[in-house]
């Protein structure tokens, strides 16, 4: 049997794997809790997840967000990001670029995200398939 995928979940797509119970997403949640993949995490994509957990459109409580990363956390493969971090293909929107530099640093097999510009660099030369959470289920999860 091989080793599950390491792969770069990008903080939508946690956060729907998280809150919402239901959908695509949240086979993604029974995969790493099964040991299916491997999900990464730097310090700066951590931080995103946590800041984007506390936004008042959730309603979630201290605890609420608390419980949704123990949720998350143990099966997280901690990487740390180099200084300078790794060249890193030219992406159109400076946020998405820390999770370019956690699939590069990584050595991520996937990269899995909505956000159309991070899908727009599939196939970039020196970066790890980026897929969407349906074409990730079903290439890699079998579902």
């Amino acid at each position: 049997m091989s080793a599950p995928p390491r792969v770069v979940l990008d903080t939508n797509v946690v956060l729907s794997a998280l809150v919402f119970g239901s959908g695509p997403a949240a086979r993604l949640r029974a995969g790493w809790q099964a040991r299916r993949l491997v999900p990464l995490a730097s310090r700066a994509t951590a931080a995103e997840l946590l800041r984007v957990l506390a936004y008042p459109k959730f309603g979630l409580s201290a605890g609420e967000q608390a419980e949704l990363l123990a949720d998350f956390m143990p099966w997280v493969e901690a990487v740390r990001i180099p200084e300078p971090p790794p060249a890193a293909p030219r992406c159109r929107d400076p946020h998405d670029v820390p999770f370019l530099h956690l699939a590069l640093a990584g050595r991520a097999r996937v990269l899995v995200t909505g956000d159309r510009d991070l899908l727009a660099l599939d196939g970039a030369p020196g970066l790890c398939p980026v897929l969407g959470v349906d074409a990730f289920r079903l290439q890699f999860l079998g579902d």
